[in-house]
């Protein structure tokens, strides 16, 4: 183990680090709220203020890939101050934005600097914490990547009702201040290897990989996917580039990511389950907003906190869990996590927008405590077997492998969402007839529900897509509750690492 565990101030380390972490997290999800105000101030369309989010996502995509070369050219503690310094002054410079071209450059710039801020705030944990505590530290890191997203939409709710939608990119202000401060103060410096060669084609490469493949799964449910040309370049151009990358990088002799890092089973194995985690996180969050707002009646704020319990269950788990690390195998505390999340997808599976507050409540509960039962080792597991040299590469590879995972599961689950209404109203609608008994049970419901009239066809129409929408709802759940199934067999293929005499005498 590097001497770097032997470090003074770790609490402040570690402060600075998830301080930054949590604002770069919340930025992901804070500003989702305060489109619709945005868009009147900058008179823009639907269309064109989605790439007030979509110019974040792709510049923060591409630029993950690079963070573990920057890392070992710069050093870690040059680097993560540059990029949290860059990443405040462009939170400002998009609350201060005139124009929606000026909003959208000023994001892509925020996207590029805090494209960095994950992978170096897990790499800076894994290395000032020996291995008897690293499953803490890891609890703690999990807890920046979980909350803020969580939090985002409440925040961001209330701050732009209260001031202004400029203050949700404001806010971050105090905390990167705070962040560049204690980073400056405590980190301590890694050395910096100059003379490190930069693969600019395999970065090129993967760089259009990203980019395409982001532009056609924000895109895609606008053009209706594969009808649309667009949507057929962009995934030829992703295919053809990510394979361009894979063969760059098993024959050059400077490849941009190490082969080696895909020989790791453990680390292999952990990119897959975060793709998979990641894309029922914020798919999961992306589908609760609308449907207690449009369908179970809910208030913006009142949506906002009952999805909060989620996030108390994350809380509790992570803390069990890197408690739990150093006796238990930790393969069997995320087969628990896995199975407890699939059962509460489940039961998600099975609500109407009638369901008492105290049951959404527990599976809400239930569902984060097995979210923290799962991310929590899998960010010790995946790492036990890799070299310390390598730990920037295999952060900002799995920070890649959790942005995808996340824009997948939402696009994915959103499309399937869109076209199961189509289909379910369709269907419903086609077993309504005059000569149905439910509207011949009297004059009153007749009146109000006949099909011939105009505002009797409106009212059935409403109530069909109603039932509709519920249907699809559930099938998203039930399709995220299979998701699961991958990271429980890639269980079998992980290794369990031996702890090292040092880590037994140390705890």
């Amino acid at each position: 183990m590097s001497d770097l565990t032997q470090v003074p101030h770790r609490g402040l380390i570690t402060a600075s680090a998830m301080l930054a972490m949590l604002m770069q997290t919340l930025d992901s999800t804070i500003a989702n709220v305060a489109l619709p105000y945005m868009q009147g101030s900058m008179s823009a369309s639907s269309d064109e203020i989605t790439w007030v989010l979509t110019s974040y996502v792709i510049a923060a995509a591409i630029m993950t890939a690079p963070v573990g070369w920057m890392a070992r050219r710069f050093g870690r503690k040059r680097l993560f101050i540059g990029c949290l310094a860059g990443f405040t002054v462009a939170s400002m410079l998009c609350g201060a934005a005139q124009t929606l071209p000026q909003l959208v450059g000023f994001r892509l710039l925020q996207g590029m600097c805090g494209a960095a801020i994950a992978p170096l705030s897990q790499a800076t944990m894994l290395d000032i914490y020996p291995f008897a505590k690293r499953a803490q530290a890891m609890a703690i890191f999990s807890m920046g990547v979980t909350m803020g997203p969580i939090m985002g939409p409440t925040i961001g709710g209330y701050l732009t009702d209260a001031f202004n939608w400029r203050y949700v990119f404001y806010v971050n202000l105090p905390f990167g201040i705070l962040a560049i401060i204690g980073l400056m103060l405590f980190m301590p410096k890694a050395p910096a290897q100059p003379s490190l060669r930069f693969s600019w084609y395999g970065f090129a490469v993967l760089a259009v990989a990203c980019g395409a493949l982001q532009l056609l799964l924000d895109r895609g449910q606008e053009l209706d996917w594969f009808s649309s040309r667009e949507i057929v370049a962009e995934a030829v151009i992703a295919g053809l580039a990510f394979y361009l990358f894979i063969v760059h990088m098993m024959t050059s002799d400077r490849p941009f990511l190490a082969p080696a890092l895909f020989r790791d089973r453990n680390f292999s194995a952990g990119m897959v389950m975060v793709f998979c985690i990641s894309s029922i996180m914020l798919a999961t969050v992306a589908l609760l907003a609308p449907y207690l707002q449009n369908l179970a009646g809910y208030p913006v704020y009142a949506a906002g906190w009952a999805m909060s319990p989620r996030g108390l269950g994350m809380i509790a788990s992570m803390f069990i869990a890197s408690r739990l690390g150093m006796k238990v195998d930790q393969r069997k505390i995320m087969a628990v996590g896995l199975v407890v999340l699939g059962w509460a997808l489940y039961d998600m599976s099975t609500w109407t927008p009638d369901i008492p507050e105290s049951r959404m409540v527990i599976a809400l509960i239930v569902q984060g405590f097995a979210i923290g039962l799962v991310f929590n080792p899998m960010s010790v597991m995946a790492y036990t077997t890799l070299s310390p040299q390598m730990r920037g590469e295999g952060t900002a590879l799995q920070s890649l492998a959790r942005n995808i995972g996340s824009a997948i599961g939402i696009s994915v689950t959103s499309f399937t969402l869109t076209r199961s209404v189509q289909v379910n109203h369709a269907d419903i609608a086609a077993t309504v007839t005059p000569f149905d008994r439910v509207l011949q049970a009297g004059d009153a419901v007749q009146h109000l529900l006949d099909p011939a009239s105009p505002l009797g066809a409106a009212r059935l129409d409403r109530m069909i897509n109603q039932q509709a929408q519920i249907i699809a709802y559930n099938n998203d759940f039930r399709l995220m509750m299979l998701t699961v199934v991958p990271p429980l067999l890639l269980l079998l293929v992980m290794r369990r690492h031996a702890r090292p005499a040092a880590a037994a005498a140390a705890e």
